[in-house]
């Protein structure tokens, strides 16, 4: 029996071992990557306030993970201000994602909302199909993202001859469920905001209908058009009026920013 159990061990070890993965060209972001957004809002009620404060930093470690190198991405959004008084966030999201597959291997989230609280720590088996959370084990598709991941990997997708209309299936793992988000591809356009004129490539993805949106595509999203992809406008519709995040500073970038047009 011992010597049974030894070998589907050996069996097991080789055949995880021998697990490959994809392999995709990212020359869109590298490590030391910071991007810093001022989010606002605008309603009948409250006018047009700016309310928040993002940031996505990837840090410089290679953080090994199941013997692969890995991306750290911290992302952290919070509300200023004036508003703080009505509705108060700190979030924070953290991901592990794979350098050279683009997947997600570890994902952690806190997020405080006035009363509201949640806490996460998501482990992916990427050669299972496991995402396993604090509550629970889902069965996922092979490649796995999770939300901070999915963002980096479409930051690294291939639109040069994707036209007006034109779908991308982004997928990712968030609370205990697999979402495959269609972005729709709007075309190009050119818009301005604090930091200068740019060129830009507009998508919309696809949200969940229910409280906060009406519509299934409410979020209007400019990235520019240049190696970088980077989201220098988002606009969102919501039942209870309008978000607005805009890009105010990068550092630590791929490639120079050939989408500026000027101030």
């Amino acid at each position: 029996m011992s010597r049974f159990l030894l070998l589907l061990f050996l069996l097991y070890s080789l055949s995880a071992g021998s697990q490959s993965f994809r392999t995709l060209g990212n020359t869109a972001f590298i490590r030391g990557e910071k991007l810093t957004f001022k989010v606002a809002f605008n309603s009948a009620l409250t006018g047009s306030i700016t309310g928040g404060k993002a940031t996505l930093e990837i840090k410089d470690e290679k953080k090994i993970i199941n013997g692969r190198v890995t991306y750290h991405v911290v992302g952290e959004g919070k509300t200023t201000g004036f508003i703080e008084l009505f509705y108060k966030i700190h979030d924070r999201f953290e991901s592990y994602f794979d350098q050279d597959a683009l997947i997600s291997w570890q994902f952690t989230r806190r997020t405080r909302e006035n009363a509201y609280k949640k806490d996460d720590l998501v482990i992916f088996r990427q050669e299972d199909r496991l995402a396993v959370s604090l509550s629970k084990i889902v069965k996922v598709p092979s490649n796995m993202q999770d939300v901070i991941s999915a963002f980096y990997y479409a930051r690294t997708l291939d639109v040069t001859n994707l036209e007006p209309g034109g779908i991308l299936h982004i997928p990712f793992f968030l609370d205990d469920s697999v979402y495959n988000s269609r972005v729709i591809f709007k075309g190009r356009e050119t818009v301005q905001t604090k930091l200068g004129k740019f060129r830009c490539i507009v998508f919309r993805p696809m949200v969940a209908t229910g409280y906060a949106f009406d519509d299934p595509y409410p979020i209007t999203v400019w990235i520019t058009d240049d190696a970088n992809r980077l989201p220098i406008l988002i606009e969102s519709e919501q039942s209870v009026g309008r978000a607005q995040v805009e890009l105010i500073s990068y550092s630590g970038l791929a490639n120079a920013v050939s989408a500026r047009l000027g101030d």
